[in-house]
């Protein structure tokens, strides 16, 4: 690829020389030392397969800070990737299974749709004049309500003639990792050899003097932030492939990744700096940390205060190679770019001699693997969640097993990421409480060919094989909450729903199954429905703006006690008295509401024995013992009267 080096203004050889290289290639240097480190603390790192997901898991990530590239180049930003990448794909599933649109004129339209998106930013930013931060923000929430809006906030499943684009050549070489390169080598050309690349340099170095020079800077403008949505579509066609769908609230907080691998990369959000090779190094760096991590069992939260740090030093050490008198160079100079591919060449034959010399460290330390256990969770930022993972680490406390934990933060793509890791690591048993029960699907078949057993918790996995469902039925559960809640209106009453996060299973189940249930108390009228996200601060500012158009509202349904306990604070002293407020999932906080009386009941799970039933059936898997294929763990409405003594 092409690149933009930093030369000294001043000669180098031996020790300063030295330092200049490692300056002047600071990410590169940075990930070399990252792989041997990640290399030296575990023995699983360096296998073919890992090094394989690590390409697949940084593919749309860089793909998407390829795109941000251009931008940043030209000293702009562009907030708005992750949402045109899950509007593009949602396009693309919507107009080629429900619209009934050829594939070909679907991923037209996809591209298209992306490249609208960045067309209506530059536009903003050029002839608007407003600031890039405001515009692309404005996007962000335009394209994410769109996707929502288009897909009715349920996943639609992607075709299968595109949907290949998740899976490997050969059965070895992913596709995503050869997109990635492909992606790479335009972004490469197109910042070294064409008009428009050259004039996102002369943009971002000084903006006027561009326009004093002839450059047409606002059309130029929206040149790029086209090319940035062309790219972000198809970091979002890539992502959805490799879930099988395409999911209205993918890639949330991919914008942060996209923009933070191109500051790693050695770009400048000042502008005039930046190169393909750079971003595609940042990419593997995120990637890298983040494979490795999963790989040494380290929280989720913290891996966000590792990330945060590393972007943070590479700016530093960005600060540090300016002030040792660094200056930049034209992409695609000559001897530049023959010392870089040399470079390269170089940090390649020594990462590999010293990585070789790490793996005598491991040797053997594969031998009680298959008395370990994965589980990967939803979500670590609500109590129901929490509450499994301790009663599963408590029971594999107690017999023994080791237990690794990883939080997939509602994103299905990094909890596909995180069974890819687990299958790298060759766990005895995976256990997995899926983000989208269809979206885990094809990462869930990999577990099935590697041979490793699969338990479901909570939730089921469609369409590939486990050895058990350790589950609660939340659509009996819905029913459940529906019953108790009319009964306590006695049959009558306005009332209105906060829902979970759209496009999750449990937010489809949970209200499917209370609709089901209200069909048999026509007296009962919803006035108004609104998603609140599982958060107790969403429930808290929803249920106030429902208030100010429904003072008369008698009765709340919350699909779980997060946002219940929000609506309870909304209320006030209505809760309780004038209003019954009925949550899901029994939580601790929720069950201390239902014994204060301000929540009427809650359908309890049990999360905890949810936990603790998932860790046993998965060690009967690891010893070959007869697994249930289904194991109910029953549901119980929670109310005053037999509160006491329940701990879920």
């Amino acid at each position: 690829m092409a690149a933009d080096t930093l030369k000294s203004t001043t000669g180098a050889s031996g020790a300063p020389g030295l330092r200049r290289l490692l300056l002047d290639n600071g990410a590169l240097t940075a990930l070399i030392v990252l792989v041997i480190a990640m290399s030296a603390l575990s023995g699983d790192f360096m296998t073919t397969d890992n090094l394989l997901n690590v390409g697949v898991q940084a593919a749309v990530t860089a793909i998407l800070a390829f795109g941000v590239t251009f931008v940043i180049v030209s000293a702009g930003i562009d907030l708005s990737v992750g949402s045109v990448a899950a509007l593009s794909a949602t396009v693309l599933a919507w107009s080629a299974t429900s619209q009934g649109m050829p594939v070909v004129l679907a991923v037209v339209l996809a591209i298209a749709t992306g490249m609208v998106c960045g067309l209506v930013n530059g536009f903003l930013i050029s002839y608007g004049k407003l600031p890039p931060f405001i515009a692309t923000l404005a996007m962000l929430s335009v394209a994410r309500g769109l996707s929502l809006v288009i897909s009715q906030g349920s996943p639609i499943a992607f075709p299968d003639s595109v949907s290949h684009l998740g899976d490997t050549l050969g059965g070895w070489l992913p596709v995503p990792v050869l997109v990635m390169v492909g992606m790479g080598l335009i972004t490469a050309f197109v910042l070294g050899r064409t008009y428009i690349g050259r004039s996102m340099y002369a943009i971002g170095g000084n903006e006027e003097a561009a326009r004093l020079s002839g450059l047409r800077v606002k059309k130029q403008k929206l040149a790029i932030y086209a090319f940035s949505g062309l790219f972000a579509a198809a970091a979002g066609i890539v992502l959805a492939a490799r879930l099988s769908s395409a999911q209205p609230q993918a890639a949330q907080g991919y914008e942060l990744d996209a923009i933070a691998a191109v500051v790693i990369g050695g770009a400048s959000l000042a502008g005039g700096t930046g190169k393909a090779s750079g971003t595609l190094i940042g990419a593997l760096i995120l990637a890298v940390l983040r494979n490795g991590l999963n790989l040494l069992s380290v929280s989720a939260f913290w891996q966000q205060v590792v990330i945060g740090v590393v972007i943070a030093l590479a700016v530093l050490l960005d600060t540090v190679r300016r002030k040792a008198g660094a200056t930049p160079v034209t992409t695609g100079t000559g001897g530049n770019k023959g010392r870089q591919a040399a470079t390269y060449v170089l940090a390649a034959v020594v990462a590999a001699a010293l990585v070789g010399a790490m793996s005598f460290l491991h040797t053997g330390t594969s031998a009680a693997r298959s008395e370990k256990i994965g589980l990967s969770l939803s979500t670590l930022n609500n109590p129901f969640f929490v509450q499994i993972r301790a009663g599963a680490q408590a029971e594999a406390k107690k017999l023994g097993v080791d237990l690794t934990v990883t939080d997939a933060q509602n994103d299905a793509s990094q909890q596909a990421n995180q069974l890819q890791n687990f299958t790298s690591e060759g766990l005895g048993t995976i256990i997995v409480n899926p983000v989208d029960s269809d979206a885990v699907t094809p990462a869930a078949k990999a577990v099935n060919k590697s041979g490793i057993p699969l338990v479901a918790v909570d939730r089921a996995v469609n369409n590939a094989d486990t050895a058990a469902l350790v589950a609660s039925d939340n659509i009996t559960g819905g029913k459940l909450a529906a019953k108790a809640l009319a009964e306590k209106l006695g049959g009558t009453g306005k009332i209105v729903i906060l829902q979970g996060q759209a496009g999750t299973s449990a937010a489809r189940e949970r209200g499917a199954g209370f609709a089901e249930g209200l069909k048999a108390y026509p007296g009962i009228k919803v006035i108004a429905q609104q998603p609140a996200d599982w958060d107790r601060t969403k429930g808290l500012d929803v249920m106030t703006n429902l208030l100010q158009a429904h003072p008369d509202v008698k009765g709340v349904f919350a699909q779980n006690d997060e946002m219940a306990l929000g609506a309870i604070k909304a209320l006030g002293s209505k809760a309780g008295t004038s209003v019954t407020v009925l949550g899901f999932d029994g939580t601790a906080d929720g069950l201390k509401a239902v014994e204060s009386g301000r929540l009427y009941a809650s359908v309890a799970q049990q999360p905890t024995l949810l936990g603790k039933i998932a860790v046993d059936n998965a060690l009967r898997a690891i010893q070959g013992k007869k697994v249930e294929s289904a194991v109910k763990v029953p549901v119980k409405v929670i109310t005053r009267d037999n509160v006491a003594g329940f701990t879920g």
